[in-house]
């Protein structure tokens, strides 16, 4: 069986050249591509990221495309603010990842990834109706493309998931399994999650974090190998479920602390690859 590859995030804002050349530094070959400001979606920053990721030889495995608008990351107002699920803000947001996803084929990505939102976990809610649309006008403009809508998960329980999985119907659908952000929103552990949603996991985000700690707040992320995410275990249930994809460090702080985090990262995933 071929070995896994290993990732990181970049961020588009701070500059290709430099996001990728970090990359390559890191011994890594694939990365993820983050964007919340679509005006960067231009020609000029797709040429200059095509040809940093040309240079230092690093594959994009999707555009992490962020929605704009008024957002708060917390449990209370989240599910009024974040993703497609919101009423008064989904129009524009949609508009933001037909952007991303336009963007994505200029640079050769095979996917874009967001988070959708608190999906509402009963059917019957009003807003799943309108996301469900959503949902299905966004894949159909990703399926002309030949790219695949990926669902960031963590604030939808894994039925619900998989339900707007199967409501919205469409083959380019799949998962960027971030096993962290299960336990932050306290909708799961991430390894049972995958005896729910695990076959359409397509790509993974190596992150750890515990549980909330209060009933209002994320739970904290933590480093790789601090938290509760049992990457031993989950990421050979990845591979028995059929998965190849990439596994992308993410650490959610900045400067050279991250940078330590993430080789310590390397070096825990490594020998599971």
């Amino acid at each position: 069986m071929e070995k896994l590859k290993l990732g990181t995030m970049v961020s588009l804002s701070k500059g290709p050249e430099e996001e990728i050349r970090k990359v390559r530094e890191l011994g890594l070959p694939t990365c993820q591509v983050s964007c919340w400001e679509p005006e960067l979606y231009t020609d000029e920053i797709a040429q200059r990221l095509v040809a940093a990721c040309r240079a230092y030889e690093v594959e994009i495995t999707t555009l992490w495309a962020g929605t704009p608008g008024y957002r708060v990351w917390n449990l209370v107002d989240g599910p009024r603010t974040i993703g497609l699920v919101p009423e008064w803000s989904r129009a524009a947001r949609l508009e933001a990842l037909k952007r991303g996803a336009d963007f994505a084929v200029k640079v050769g990505a095979p996917s874009i990834t967001t988070h959708v939102g608190f999906i509402p976990e009963d059917p019957n809610d009003p807003r799943y109706a309108g996301t469900i649309d959503a949902l299905k006008e966004i894949a159909h403009y990703c399926a002309q493309r030949g790219l695949q809508f990926w669902f960031e998960t963590g604030q939808e329980t894994p039925v619900t998931l998989l339900r707007a999985i199967e409501d919205v119907g469409m083959d380019n659908l799949g998962i960027n399994l971030d096993p962290a952000n299960l336990l932050m929103y306290g909708k799961a552990n991430p390894v049972d999650a995958l005896d729910v949603f695990g076959r359409y996991v397509r790509g993974v985000h190596a992150k750890d974090g515990d549980y909330p700690r209060d009933g209002r707040h994320l739970g904290p992320e933590k480093p790789l190998g601090e938290g509760r995410v049992n990457f031993p275990v989950l990421v050979p249930k990845l591979k028995s479920l059929g998965f190849r994809g990439a596994l992308t460090i993410e650490r959610e702080i900045s400067g050279p602390q991250q940078i330590e985090d993430i080789k310590r990262a390397i070096r825990l995933l490594e020998p599971l690859l």
